[in-house]
């Protein structure tokens, strides 16, 4: 079927998040280098990111820790992003893609308050959603029926665009759409490098590749 809907992740997707984590290294006085690393870590054993947090602070909690610092440091992005934080191949592949006809939504796991801040960056989208919003998060088979819901097309005839094989591709194909994983970020280039990237439709390393890819009927 012809891929009428291509719906987007959010982080290291469309948005770098070199920045925010930049700023979470500093917020727990850990040396950048050394926090990434510790991230790309406990990834890399299929463990969940906070673990990085928690090895850096013992008994970290998030939600506590955001309030808290949004308190001392308002009006500051805090562990937000705005449109510095876009790759540069962003608003050109979506602008081709809304030429092409087609529905461009973004839809990924995501706090509340990411809506608002890709609102305002005023992209060539159709709809942002975000999992806070919908009670549910990937890779929840009931978060890709609500993407399905939201863009109103059989699953056949959406394209779900993420930098994850576990979250994006084997969820979202086993929900009957069509997948494109993207090698970037800490996650995209290891998980490209998996065996079961073979189950996505396609692997591009920037998402101008996808207009090219779509228009040649694959």
């Amino acid at each position: 079927m012809t891929i009428r809907s291509v719906v987007f992740d959010v982080g290291e997707t469309l948005v770098d998040e070199t920045r925010i984590f930049s700023r979470w290294a500093d917020r727990l006085g850990v040396p950048r280098l050394a926090f990434f690393g510790l991230m790309g870590g406990v990834l890399s054993q299929g463990r969940p990111l906070m673990d990085a947090f928690r090895i850096v602070r013992p008994g970290f909690d998030l939600e506590e820790e955001v309030r808290a610092w949004r308190a001392e440091e308002p009006g500051t992005l805090a562990d937000g992003f705005d449109a510095e934080d876009l790759y540069p191949d962003v608003r050109t592949a979506l602008g081709a893609l809304r030429g092409m006809g087609l529905a461009v939504v973004i839809a990924g796991n995501q706090p509340v308050q990411a809506r608002p801040a890709l609102e305002a960056m005023e992209l060539p989208v159709d709809g942002v959603h975000v999992s806070d919003e919908w009670g549910v998060q990937k890779p929840d088979p009931a978060f890709f029926t609500r993407v399905t819901e939201t863009a109103g097309l059989p699953p056949a005839e959406i394209l779900y665009v993420g930098d994850r094989v576990d979250n994006d591709v084997l969820p979202a194909r086993a929900a009957g759409m069509r997948t494109a994983l993207v090698r970037r970020g800490m996650l995209g280039y290891l998980h490209a490098d998996r065996p079961d990237a073979k189950y996505a439709d396609v692997v591009v390393d920037s998402l101008d590749e996808l207009p090219t890819w779509i228009a040649a009927g694959r």
